[in-house]
């Protein structure tokens, strides 16, 4: 079953996000405190939907995408996956 989430083209959403003119290193923390961090750029982002769809539908499993950390984005991506089996 294909993902359908995505809300923008990435080519797109790109030039919106809060992130583009940071240091990538930014959002793959080592640290809470980093984590922390990355996530309070991602809360102002007028584009974080469309880059936690980017990230759930391109399976990135590093970093901080879309506001969520690797293990949000699994649960978020086992959540929408189990709503389009009930959808079905």
């Amino acid at each position: 079953m294909p993902d359908t989430y995505i809300t923008y083209d990435p080519a797109e959403w790109r030039l919106d996000a809060a992130c583009r003119d940071l240091n990538t290193a930014i959002f793959f923390p080592e640290t809470d405190e980093q984590i922390a961090t990355a996530k309070a750029v991602c809360a102002a982002c007028p584009v974080r939907e469309a880059c936690l769809d980017f990230a759930i539908i391109t399976r990135q499993d590093d970093g901080v995408w879309g506001g969520l950390d690797e293990n949000e984005r699994r649960r978020a991506r086992r959540r929408r996956q189990e709503a389009a089996r009930k959808a079905a």
